[in-house]
């Protein structure tokens, strides 16, 4: 069983239903109308490019209804979707181009500057640009899409373990690691959402995160657009604007980072906002604040829950119902359907009891593959079928279960990745940098931010702007730390590791 054909079975059965609305331009599109563009996308791809079973398509660009061409019309010619994080510099792109090798590669005109950067770097047969972006020797998508034949392309044999797409997630070690999503991982996150959020075709929601990122493609787009319920896509988030959509366009089902919820009740336009048809909010991304919650249910009188998921595991692993929503704040609820959990202790493997912390194991349907050309990461994250999600979690006497931090070194910021590792090593490159070390600290309104603590060489002077203009030559600027501490010395073990721990008690 393959997903190649949701749309197209959607279309089918609700031709004339608006199935998504493009909020910046204003565009209305029905299930039909979808599915042929999608096909139209398949056509021209397989018969203009060569794009076939196994090839690798990307794409570089904001929100859009090309991405949802790409997304369900690459599976109807065994190509295999995989987006790329616009916010990332130059270098970081160059890497992820080069470990995916896609035959085509897709930028719109806001990030043809970062394709010209690193153009040396790369090899790439196809490049194709949106929205009148100029790049030499490209081809304009647009132009090709209205010649392309709208009928269903001729599929080739696929199955549940063919890949659908690869979503890249950053690595401990510094480097982007490609979760390779198989076709039944789209099914089963369909079947896990509607079963266990409870939603129906009449539901509405409207999608703000980035469209390279699991939650957007997954926490509702995908269950909703196979249900034939209506999605809502926004290119930028405004917090007074998105508020006005959502009202506007009746969404029911709402979800947005921590970040987002707390940009939205700061705006002017909350006190005057009417939630009265939205079933419920949910909060995904990083742990979401219940301060922050509680504060919505007060104002507004509405449902909020706390959701988690992984690129690799799917974007809905746990749900709730509306009423334990408020006894259970802070909690991400019980197991969705068609999955297993266990927290286990790391050092011994055993279970934890009640109460008591481990790291969250998940096996089922909705875990991936494994990691594109990266056996030994896929080794050490899934073991007899077993996802080591390395966050620590621990289960009350209900069998609701709670997130308490993460194993591996890494920042929720503003519902981005933000691993240590890649960022120390960064910051050590410079001449005048002897040490640095990365750890979060809590903010109110991105949910994490960094602290870099680092020992300066003796007898060189560097300031804060310096270091700032050296590190974001190579990262993106969310990565970038928002407070420096220079220090004397560093807590390191026998072994020579820095004790994050020691670091905490004392900056944080």
């Amino acid at each position: 069983m393959h997903a190649a054909d949701l749309l197209s079975k959607r279309a089918d059965l609700t031709p004339d239903r608006v199935a998504l609305v493009e909020l910046e331009t204003g565009r209305r599109f029905t299930y039909a109308e979808l599915n042929k563009r999608a096909n139209r996308l398949a056509n021209f791809m397989h018969t203009k490019l060569g794009v076939g079973l196994g090839d690798r398509v990307s794409i570089l660009a904001k929100n859009s209804i090309t991405y949802i061409d790409l997304f369900y019309g690459l599976p109807k010619i065994g190509a295999i979707f995989a987006p790329f994080n616009w916010r990332l510099t130059a270098n970081e792109l160059a890497f992820m181009v080069n470990d995916l090798e896609p035959k085509v590669l897709i930028c719109e005109p806001e990030h043809v500057s970062k394709l010209e950067e690193m153009q040396a770097q790369i090899q790439v047969k196809n490049i194709v640009t949106l929205r009148g972006a100029e790049f030499e020797g490209a081809i304009a998508l647009e132009e090709h899409l209205e010649k392309a034949s709208s009928a269903e392309p001729q599929q080739p044999e696929l199955d549940g373990e063919s890949p659908y797409c690869i979503l890249y997630t950053s690595g401990t070690t510094g480097y982007p690691k490609g979760a390779v999503i198989p076709h039944r991982q789209i099914l089963y996150n369909c079947l896990n959402t509607v079963a266990s959020w409870g939603l129906s075709e009449y539901d509405i929601s409207p999608v703000y995160t980035p469209l390279f990122h699991a939650g957007g493609l997954f926490a509702f787009l995908t269950p909703l657009l196979y249900l034939g319920g209506r999605i809502i896509l926004a290119r930028n988030f405004d917090p007074a604007k998105s508020m006005r959509w959502i009202l506007e366009e009746g969404c029911t089902v709402i979800l947005g980072v921590p970040t987002l919820f707390q940009m939205w009740i700061d705006s002017d336009y909350f006190d005057e906002a009417n939630f009265d048809h939205v079933h419920f909010f949910i909060s995904g991304g990083a742990p979401c604040p219940p301060k922050l919650m509680n504060a919505w249910r007060k104002k507004k009188g509405i449902i909020f829950r706390q959701g988690y998921g992984l690129t690799e595991v799917g974007a809905n692993c746990f749900s709730m119902t509306d009423e334990d929503s408020v006894p259970k704040s802070g909690s991400v609820g019980k197991p969705i359907f068609h999955s297993k959990m266990r927290i286990v202790d790391p050092e011994t493997g055993q279970e934890t009891p009640v109460g008591k912390a481990g790291e969250l194991l998940i096996w089922g349907p909705h875990v991936c593959s494994g990691y594109w050309r990266n056996p030994e990461a896929t080794a050490e994250s899934i073991k007899a079928g077993w996802f080591y999600t390395g966050d620590m979690a621990h289960k009350d006497a209900d069998g609701f279960y709670y997130i308490d931090g993460r194993y591996k070194d890494m920042i929720k910021s503003g519902g981005e990745n933000v691993y240590a590792a890649e960022v120390e090593a960064v910051y050590k490159k410079h001449s005048a940098v002897k040490d640095a070390v990365l750890i979060g600290k809590v903010h109110e309104k991105w949910g994490e931010v960094g602290l870099m603590i680092m020992i300066i060489e003796d007898g060189k002077q560097v300031t804060e702007e310096e270091l700032k203009n050296f590190a974001l030559q190579s990262l993106a600027k969310f990565k970038i730390p928002k407070e420096v501490v220079f220090a004397n010395d560093l807590p390191y073990t026998a072994y020579g590791k820095v004790e994050k721990a020691k670091l905490r008690e004392k900056y944080l």
